[in-house]
């Protein structure tokens, strides 16, 4: 071991001691190692299952502005709920309560069935299996495409990240996942040089990966599609058919009425944060009220 002290500073007894210390110290690490890191192998990795998502009684207040307002709804396992509604209706201030970005003033959220949460914080979304995409992309800018996958794949917190290093299987997930929306040939490339399109795509190939290791269950989607190409639109459409299929949690925030009426199971319309209307695409955006909100009377 090299030691950071020497006999200039200390004398050699003191020196001595610190070495003895850190040799303790790295044989106590080497124990709790395991209890710490699970190995990280496929069949170690415990799924997120069926994992439902309802609000009761929301509300989310801005001073005097109610952008939600008493707001129950549910989100289910294996399929697709698209919340729609004119601009400030309170689309995306509704998925920021839901994703702990912002606090909810009052009503709760139920997740699961069982557990029910009046406040959460984004930083203790993924302890529920929530994860999300947001509006204006928010990457690891300085770290390279492979990097902002593998961040996500491994352990966090103080303990655990401090020991666990990436390894083949997290590897082959970020692999996986790139190639999944084709940009895996930019693994090496860093985040802060890719074109808007491709920086969207990234942010899906990481939500990919939590999904995969079992992660993430519930998943938002806000406004994905919003200055894709076409070809980056079908890789969008074609990710959110196949986590449907492996029965996620999925709430999608989109303008455009032809991906609603195509990704969307069912569709939740909001009008001055509160619920306008509710059931399948077609029933819904043929109604009066709701062609009203969107067009005017």
């Amino acid at each position: 071991m090299v030691l950071l002290y020497n006999d200039i500073l200390f004398p050699r007894k003191v020196n001595n001691i610190i070495h003895n210390f850190f040799i303790k110290l790295h044989n106590c690490l080497k124990l709790i190692r395991p209890l710490l890191v699970p190995p990280a192998r496929l069949d170690t990795i415990i799924y997120i299952n069926m994992t439902s998502l309802k609000t009761h009684n929301l509300n989310k207040h801005f001073e005097g502005v109610k952008a939600v307002q008493n707001l129950s709804v549910q989100f289910e396992p294996g399929k697709v709920t698209g919340v729609i509604g004119p601009n400030g209706s309170g689309k995306s201030t509704l998925i920021n309560a839901l994703t702990g970005v912002t606090p909810i003033t009052s009503g709760n959220i139920v997740i699961a069935g069982k557990e029910k949460i009046s406040q959460m914080n984004a930083s203790e979304t993924i302890d529920f299996g929530i994860t999300r995409t947001f509006q204006e992309v928010r990457l690891f800018e300085q770290m390279t495409v492979l990097d902002n996958i593998l961040v996500v794949t491994t352990a966090r917190g103080p303990l655990r990240a401090l020991f666990e290093k990436h390894s083949k299987y997290h590897l082959a997930i970020a692999e996986q996942v790139l190639k999944q929306v084709g940009m895996w040939q930019f693994k090496d490339k860093d985040a802060v040089q890719l074109s808007y399109g491709q920086r969207k795509l990234l942010e899906i190939a990481r939500i990919l990966a939590m999904k995969e290791i079992g992660k993430a269950d519930i998943i938002f989607f806000d406004e994905p599609f919003a200055g894709l190409f076409p070809e980056m639109r079908k890789v969008v459409v074609s990710v959110i058919q196949k986590l449907k299929s492996e029965g996620a949690t999925m709430v999608l925030v989109e303008h455009n009425m032809d991906l609603i009426r195509e990704l969307s199971d069912t569709v939740i319309v909001m009008d001055s944060g509160e619920l306008l209307a509710e059931g399948k695409a077609d029933h819904v955006l043929a109604q009066r009220d709701v062609i009203e909100a969107y067009l005017g009377e």
